[in-house]
């Protein structure tokens, strides 16, 4: 029987495993090793209908300074238009947010599973959120934050439960019960250098890699290297093995401090395809979970040899002409909006936004 028919390349996907990673699942655990955060939910329809809406625009009396009223010229002629934009406004959930920026200074967003991740192109920093406007911003022009509001895509890969199963006798079937939730961090000037993706599998630690994929010098360094590897099997076996008992495959993000000596879980993955591999591949993490467990209990290793075999894999970006090299582009850059065409959208749909913007691009070449 040769290696890759000994262990699925993937754990059993059902959507009990999934949910398990939804931030509010193993924050309670792990937050005291992890950043200061606040979960806020329920969430209304309406914010959902929001997050889901093709315009870019700040609900009403989001914002930190209250919009001025003015009046022009053309007022009346615009008010068709005005009405036919939809407008939000979530006070009870700005309040809330409000409340988080007061206590943590300013905050980053995710909801349930996943956070937008972007380039410099939102001012002042791309993550740091001072009022509920930058919050509904930052989601809003993430293409990633789609994945959570949709429930196919939150259990893709699953079969979905039968309705017996469920207890349901009366036939069909359904995902189980999920609520969306909106997460605050509190927000950290984090260095993407000292970022590293973990891959547990079969209850081992196996491969370590670099999370952003730009090259930094300081990496190369065979001693650096030893203590990144040495600070995070530490970690994961003093702070995380000991409470992940009842589950064996899944993937960790991890930030190291400056030193690299110690470091904070910045968030757990399903091992599942959806979770992007980085410099692995899914293939060559099997084999390596494989050389672990076989390692691991073989009778004629002592100790010592065994735990030297089983030491993860360290992968990085070895030089600036590496394969995966961003080459210090922000590594979701297609995931971006830039600020001057949120700006810009004020709340039209896609096609008059695409317009507009073709307009402006065009006015801008020929000046």
């Amino acid at each position: 029987m040769s290696l890759n028919t000994q262990l699925d390349l993937f754990p059993e996907q059902t959507p009990a495993y999934i949910l398990s990673f939804q931030f509010s699942a193993w924050y309670p655990t792990f937050s005291d090793v992890s950043i200061k955060s606040t979960v806020i939910r329920p969430l209304s329809s309406e914010f959902r209908e929001y997050l889901e809406s093709e315009s870019v625009f700040v609900p009403v009396g989001s914002e930190n300074v209250p919009a001025e009223s003015t009046l022009s010229d053309d007022e009346g002629e615009d008010s068709d238009e005005e009405d036919a934009t939809p407008s939000y406004a979530f006070p009870e959930l700005d309040a809330k947010i409000r409340e988080c920026i007061t206590q943590y200074g300013a905050v980053f967003p995710k909801l349930n599973f996943t956070s937008p991740r972007h380039g410099s192109s939102l001012p002042p920093s791309p993550l740091k959120c001072t009022s509920p406007a930058d919050v509904y911003l930052l989601l809003k022009s993430s293409d990633f934050v789609n994945h959570d509001i949709n429930l196919d895509s939150v259990f893709e890969g699953c079969s979905k439960p039968s309705a017996v199963q469920d207890g349901n006798s009366g036939g069909g079937s359904s995902w189980p019960p999920y609520e969306l939730e909106l997460v605050l961090r509190k927000w950290y000037a984090v260095n993407p250098s000292r970022e590293f993706r973990c891959f547990v599998r079969g209850g081992r630690l196996i491969g370590i890699t670099q999370r952003d994929t730009n090259h930094y010098d300081f990496l190369n360094e065979v001693p650096t290297q030893e203590k990144i590897v040495n600070s995070i099997v530490g970690f994961w076996e003093e702070k995380i093995k000991p409470r992940k008992q009842d589950q064996s495959d899944y993937v960790f993000d991890f930030l190291l401090t400056r030193d690299l000596s110690r470091g904070h879980i910045l968030d757990f993955n399903p091992y599942a395809p959806r979770t992007d591999s980085l410099l692995f591949s899914y293939e060559e993490l099997r084999d390596l979970a494989i050389t672990a467990a076989t390692a691991a209990s073989s009778p004629a290793a002592d100790f010592d040899s065994k735990k030297e075999m089983v030491i993860p894999e360290f992968r990085y970006i070895d030089s600036p002409s590496h394969p995966a090299a961003s080459r210090n582009a922000p590594t979701h850059q297609h995931n971006m909006v830039p600020f001057e065409a949120i700006e810009l959208s004020s709340g039209k749909d896609i096609d008059e936004f695409a317009e507009l913007w073709a307009n402006q691009v065009e006015a801008s070449t020929s000046d």
